[in-house]
Formats: C-alpha cells, structure tokens, sequence
C-alpha cells in the first residue's frame, strides 16, 4: 500500500499562504506542467510548499543553489514530514578540484578531492529510498543534474532477503562483494559486511547507526534482526530486508570484458588521430593513461576517474543523456520539482553543461582523456526540461524565463502573518551622500536600531568603514572570503549592538534575517549591472522587511529603469499588506528572535587533533551537536546549524578513523 505524506506542525495556514497553497495544488492536480510562486520575504513559502507536497502527494525534489540554502531546506521539511522519507542529495566532496588541463601553461591539474563520508551514505540513502518508496522527499543542490547510477543498475544489483528462504552464506557474500560491500570482521562500519559461524552481520552502505544480522540454520535463513550498532539492542525482528549497493557507483561486471574492449577501440582510434597530426605526446599520453585505468578496473574493479568510462561501462549510446537522480523520479504519476531561489538556481544549472564541456574538450585535445569523457556530463539545459513532471518556480524576484515558460502562471504570496511591511523608499542626491549617511545611522543609534549598507566595490566598503569607525561609529564590512563562521559573528555582533553598521556588497542581497536593521541604505544605485538590476534592488530592500520601522533610501544622480520598477514593485507589496492589515486588525510588529551565542568551531579542536582521543566521548559529542544543530534549526538559526553540521562531519570522520 502506497504510504501518504503526513505534513506535522502546530502552525496553520495565514496570510496570503491559504490562497497560495490551493492554487498551486488545483493547478497541479490539472495537470499544470510550470508555476511560479512569488513569495516575498518573510511570507513562510517553506511551510507552504509543505502543504502542497501533502495535498498533492507526489515525490518530490526541492533544488537549492547552495549547499547552505540545501541544508536549511532539508532540516525544515525534514521537521514538517517526521513520518516520511526526506532525504539530503548534495555533491559529496568536501574539497574538490575537478581534473584540467591549462594549455596556455602546460599546466595539467589532477583530479584531487576529499569526500566526505556522511554526505557519500545519505546520497546513498537517497536512491535507496527513490528506489524503494514512494513518500520521498529529497533535497538537492543544483549538482543533482550530474551523471549518477542508472536505476535499472541500482534495482538489478540490489537483491531481497527472506525469512525462511534457502540461501548459502556464502552466496549471500558473493552478492555483497557484486555490490562492493568489503568483509570486515574487525569494525563493522556502513559497507561492510562479517560471518562468523552461522551469523552474517551486514551494515548497509546508507546507515551506520544500525547492522542487519542474518542468523542461518545450514543454507536456511532462520532470523533477521535489525541491531542498534551503538548498544547492540535489537530494534525489531524483520519478515525481509532488501540490500543495495553499497556506494553510488556499481559496475555491471556481467559486461566488464565488453565494456573494456570498447575502451581499447577508442584508444586505439585516438591514438592513430593523435599520430596523423603529429601529435606524438598526445599520442603516447593516452595510450599509457587508458592502460594504465584498463589494467586496474581489470584487478580492482575501480580506478581513479573512472566516471570519464561511464558510457561504455553502462553501455550507452555515445552522446546519450547520462543517468541522474531525475531518472528515480517515476514520471507514471508525476512527481513535483520546486525550483527554490529560482532566479539564482536556474542560470546556474543553464550555465553548467557548457562549463563541464569547456574543461573537458581541453583535456581529450590534449590526451589527457578519451573522447568519450565528454558524455559523462551534467544535463544540458533542454535535457533537464524533458525530466520535468511538474514544477513549480519559488523566488521574491522570478526571471523572466521562469515566467514565459510557466505561461504566465504566477500564484503570489505577498502577505506576511505578522503584518509586517515592505519598507518605504526614499530617492536621494549622490551628492553629499557620506555626509547624509552619517547623519542616517546617527538616527539610527538613538534610536537604538540597526543599518545594512550596500556598496559596489569591496574598496568602497573598506573606506566607507574606516571613514565610519573615525567618525566614532561601530562599523564593520564583509566581503566575499569571509568564512560562514566569521560571517555569522559580524552579524551577531550586529544583532547585539557590538556594531551599528554592517557595510557589503552582494552578501547582503540576500539569505540574512536580521530583525533589528530597520534602515538600507543603497549607494550607487542609479549605476548600471546586474547588483543594481530590478531584481537585485528587490532583494536588497528586502533585507529591511523584518522590522516594523523598515525603510531604505537609494542614493543616486538619476532614476533608472531598475530602480522604477523596484519602488513600484514594493510599493504595491506594501500597499496589499496595508490592505490586509486593516482588514483583519492588525498592527505590525517587528519580528523577536533570540540571539544566540555564535557556535565556536575551536572548542572542539583539541579533540579532532588528540592523537589517542576518547571514542565514548567522541560519540557522546555527537550525539550532543546533533541535538544542538535540531535546536538551532527550529529557532531557523540555519548557518548556525549548518557550521554544527559540518563539525559533526569533522568528528565522525575521526572516529571512523579511530576504528580502522
């Protein structure tokens, strides 16, 4: 029986988020192929596509443009769908430098990177559960568009196993191996498998926190226990259990020796064209390389790059569509892609193809690759349109793309629940503009209140804070090499005061919520590009939403177009929340949200550098931050969580360390 998305909140729908939600489930539900929802800042457009997902109950990918934005993303509607299958499907390199070959330099770049353990299993938990069920959310990077493993791959090799079945252990390790599962009798960790006498112990490839223990009498499988890992408990006895590969990569090694000759044909083609253009380095270069990767997928099953082979591995068409996540998706009943930030999300994923292209065409030139290496590749642009079922296009600024192609179906979500307006724009002369912005923030600090400023050039935001802090203000500027966690602290130190001015460029177009910046102030805003476009001036007065005396005021010599249409555009914003406001009785109220303290990464240094550090406590530390990261997710502290994130990931990689 097909399980039902069950949305779980105390939290009812408000606002514009009632009408938002049944309109864009009815034109779902008529079969609408493209929408557009326009939420503005502050409006809950997470908790609306909540809803949506409940009422419509289809499987669903949420795309974000960041790793960051992913993750926030991924704890909320994780939060909204206890009950259900949410997933995370993000690149699973902590560093990564993709292979490249500059001409101009002579310069080849290997391939280097550091995966990261967690993100490899929760991808791996991914398809299993696309594979397997259908109430699954998964959220996404824009790098889902990727090549992945074909489903047919991932189903044909996974195998089930039955109570009661007639089945040898040593057939069952057979099929481990097929699916890369290693024997470890020593530290069962997620991958691997033991056998010791008439008990097979496996711990899938997606899950560390529990093994599956298969207990046998003779060839006949007489009990399967799902056991907690950490306390050895037995969390439930099953009726079967169906096991999948054990990384995201499987080769059909039915096929390996025909997958290899083709190699040997291309190289031997290539080689022969490298000689005609006289091309003797090029020449020899591929011969040895592909050789050399040949005669370790032959004794290892794997080499490194091994993805530049994929064609002739999954036995594809050359300049065929590659295998993505989009594949698990099942289109018989349709499934639901929210696009969100689209505005940022799609020119990123319009732009990748030819990006992964370039880098590649340089390094098969020059004989660093076979030619084939082209067709392991993103999606083009067109390609990612076809996998659409339905979709719907989340953004306070839409493109005119996003538009067009929806046909004009735009569902807004002006409204904010607690009454809160858009704030009021002010023109000014750039004429004298330092001296009005002292003035300004003056206000401003008697007034107790905080000041966003935008600026064009990172020297700008540099003497404009020094010109401040002689002034005797409390200023501080970010830029763009500012980490997450020193990013985090300039806004805390905002937030309580420290500051009374934070001066950016683009950092602060958008993601920050701070409900005590009442004042944006805009400098160069008549100056033409994309950071004074309609839709990045949107997004800039947008930061002075969360506060009931919100107001911006742009400083320029002349009226362009963008600012005339971003005025318009938040005047009429304004204007419905007036309207709503008056009808329902309601005075707005800036928002209060706690200032915690800022989460320090250097508290946990001693024991990620301890050569013998405790393992009971390293768990335990664990244990803890996840509960911390949960904490900082409700309060949507989310750059917080995610900085938890990340040094959960650090503690678990040295544990896993510890237990080799």
């Amino acid at each position: 029986m097909k399980k039902k998305f069950e949305l779980v909140s105390k939290m009812t729908p408000s606002g514009d988020q009632g009408e938002a939600i049944k309109q864009l489930s009815n034109n779902i539900n008529n079969n609408v192929k493209s929408q557009v929802l326009l939420g503005a800042t502050g409006t809950g457009k997470t908790f609306t596509i909540a809803n949506v997902i409940q009422k419509t109950q289809k499987k669903t990918l949420v795309m974000a443009h960041n790793k960051t934005l992913a993750a926030q993303l991924y704890m909320e509607l994780k939060e909204f769908f206890p009950n259900n299958k949410v997933e995370f499907f993000i690149s699973y390199f902590d560093y990564y430098q993709p292979e490249a070959y500059v001409a101009s330099k002579d310069l080849y770049i290997e391939k280097s990177s550091l995966t990261n353990k967690e993100i490899e299993k929760m991808r791996i938990s991914t398809l299993n559960s696309l594979a397997t069920a259908d109430d699954v959310i998964v959220v996404a990077s824009v790098a889902a568009i990727y090549a992945s493993v074909s489903k047919s791959d991932f189903l044909e090799f996974s195998f089930n196993i039955e109570k009661n079945q007639i089945i040898s252990p040593k057939k069952i390790r057979e099929k481990l191996v097929m699916l890369n599962y290693t024997n470890n009798d020593v530290n069962l960790k997620s991958g691997t498998f033991r056998n010791k006498g008439d008990v097979l112990d496996i711990a899938p490839g997606y899950d560390d926190s529990y093994f599956i223990r298969i207990s046998f009498f003779g060839d006949e499988i007489e009990k399967i226990l799902k056991v907690d890992s950490l306390n050895l408990h037995i969390i439930e006895e099953l009726q079967s259990f169906n096991i999948t590969s054990a990384n995201e990569y499987v080769i059909n090694r039915n096929k390996l020796d025909e997958a290899i000759e083709e190699i040997n044909k291309e190289k031997e083609e290539r080689s022969k064209y490298f000689y005609k253009q006289n091309k003797f380095v090029e020449a020899q270069r591929i011969e040895q390389r592909t050789n050399y990767d040949i005669e370790a997928i032959k004794e290892f099953g794997y080499c490194a790059g091994i993805e530049n082979y994929s064609r002739f591995l999954e036995h594809r068409p050359a300049g065929s569509t590659p295998y993505t996540i989009f594949d698990f998706f099942d289109n018989k009943d349709g499934w639901l892609l929210i696009m969100d930030e689209s505005h940022i999300s799609v020119p990123q994923i319009r732009g990748m193809y030819n990006t992964d292209r370039s880098r590649k065409e340089s390094l098969v030139n020059y004989g660093f690759r076979l030619p084939s290496a082209l067709d392991n590749r993103p999606l083009m642009f067109d390609e990612f349109l076809d996998k659409i079922s339905h979709s719907i296009f989340v953004s306070a600024t839409p493109n005119d793309w996003e538009i067009k192609y929806s046909n004009d179906i735009i569902v807004e979500q002006i409204v904010r629940p607690t009454g809160l307006l858009d704030p009021i724009v002010e023109l000014k002369s750039a004429t004298n503009q330092v001296d009005d912005i002292l003035i300004q923030i003056n206000k401003q600090i008697e007034k107790k209140e905080r000041t966003f400023i935008n600026v064009m050039t990172i020297k700008m935001a540099e003497e404009l804070s020094k010109y401040l802090q002689e002034k005797q203000i409390k200023a501080a500027y970010m830029h763009n090499e500012l980490k997450t966690l020193e990013r985090t602290k300039v806004i805390n130190d905002l937030r309580k005061g420290i500051y009374d001015v934070v001066i950016g460029i683009n950092l602060l177009r958008e993601g920050l919520d701070v409900p005590e910046v009442s004042l944006v102030l805009i400098l160069d805003a008549d100056k033409p590009g994309f950071f004074r476009s309609e839709k990045s001036l949107i997004q800039i007065i947008g930061r002075a939403a969360r506060n009931a005396n919100g107001k911006v005021i742009m400083y320029g010599d002349e009226i362009t177009e963008a600012m005339k249409i971003a005025i318009t555009e938040t005047a009429r914003r304004r204007q419905i929340q007036e309207s709503y406001n008056l009808k329902h009785n309601i005075i707005p109220q800036t928002i209060i949200k706690p200032i915690r303290e800022e989460f320090n990464n250097s508290n946990f240094k001693e024991i990620l550098e301890a050569k013998n550090p405790d393992k009971e406590n390293i768990q335990k530390t664990i244990r803890q931050l996840k509960k911390q990261m949960l904490d900082y997710a409700k309060d949507q502290e989310y750059e917080k969580a995610a900085e938890v994130r990340d040094v959960i990931f650090d503690l678990e990689i040295k544990l896993e360390q510890l237990k080799k």
